[in-house]
């Protein structure tokens, strides 16, 4: 079924949704993310909320039930935080769509709805999963309360994936100077904001942290100012992932600090790669996180290949039961 599809046969079960919640763990969590921010941002009735799985299982809102939609979201469809919660969404009576990269894995086989997305073919593709999450936030708010840039949200859909392929194409001499740059540092610092936030967060965590085994730490630009900042200091290691869109301020006054005390900061732009230049200003800010984290893979394949230290390397992941 396609995201129209799916949300015509879920209004048509469940006519008076009010919750939409996000439901996933690491990489999936912070991938569902666009979605959340997309209808926080436009709905003036739909609450959401996003979740880590096992606290939506241990602390489970009283609004997943018959009126909420609930969408899980794992890779490998396998990860069992997000099964049970999937399951337990199910149980409680809400409409449980699952995104995930295999049909027929548990995850699809525990929600009503599944959106089985691409991942290997190329780096437009590893992003499927969030773009399609940003898809199906639209239908849902167009499909229950309206949304007046829906066509140039779907104008938008239908150019990113392009966009991100001819970003990499042209990325990777910046990403090797990247890797050259940085191979030796004894942390990153990352950081964003708006719809992009949470990529900031998911390259720290995951591509540094449990890929490479890099300290780091992420947070939102309109926090630096407010606690982080105090760590800025001449050569220390920062990237800045610059939205193109209404928060792009908060990532400019953080750049302009940085440079004022001679830290080693890498820049990222959306609007270097012309996102507003191909896609609507009006919903331009909710595609930064699909073009920004496409081009930032390249960059950790890099990095992993000047360290010697594969994206695949783990200490305990898929080794030990924890």
């Amino acid at each position: 079924m396609t995201v129209k599809e799916i949300v015509a046969s879920v209004k048509a079960e469940h006519p008076d949704i009010t919750s939409v919640y996000f439901v996933g763990c690491g990489a999936s969590m912070s991938e569902l993310f666009p979605g959340k921010y997309f209808l926080e941002a436009n709905s003036r009735r739909l609450r959401t909320g996003i979740y880590t799985a096992n606290e939506f299982n241990y602390s489970t809102p009283v609004s997943a039930d018959e009126s909420a939609i609930v969408v899980t979201c794992s890779l490998s469809g396998t990860t069992p935080e997000t099964v049970a919660a999937s399951k337990k969404a199910m149980e409680l009576g809400a409409a449980v769509i699952s995104v995930t990269h295999i049909d027929g894995s548990p995850l699809a086989l525990a929600s009503h709805y599944q959106i089985i997305h691409g991942f290997e073919e190329n780096y437009a593709a590893k992003m499927e999963k969030m773009t399609n999450v940003l898809a199906l936030a639209a239908e849902i708010l167009n499909t229950y309360e309206g949304y007046a840039h829906y066509n140039a949200l779907q104008d938008g859909l239908s150019k990113i994936y392009d966009l991100i392929e001819t970003a990499v194409s042209s990325s990777l001499p910046a990403a090797r100077t990247f890797a050259e740059n940085y191979k030796d540092m004894p942390i990153l610092y990352v950081m964003s904001s708006g719809a992009s936030q949470m990529v900031s967060y998911s390259f720290s965590s995951f591509l540094m942290m449990e890929m490479q085994w890099i300290n780091s730490s992420s947070f939102h630009d309109g926090e630096f100012f407010h606690g982080p900042f105090e760590m800025v200091d001449k050569d220390v290691p920062y990237l800045l992932l610059m939205n193109d869109g209404p928060t792009r301020p908060m990532d400019s006054r953080a750049l302009t600090f940085l440079q004022r005390f001679d830290a080693k900061v890498t820049v990222l732009d959306a609007k270097d790669f012309g996102l507003s230049s191909h896609i609507d200003k009006s919903v331009a800010e909710y595609f930064n996180p699909m073009l920004i984290c496409g081009v930032l893979r390249i960059y950790a394949e890099q990095l992993a290949i000047e360290r010697n230290h594969p994206l695949t390397k783990r200490r305990y992941m898929w080794k030990l039961e924890y």
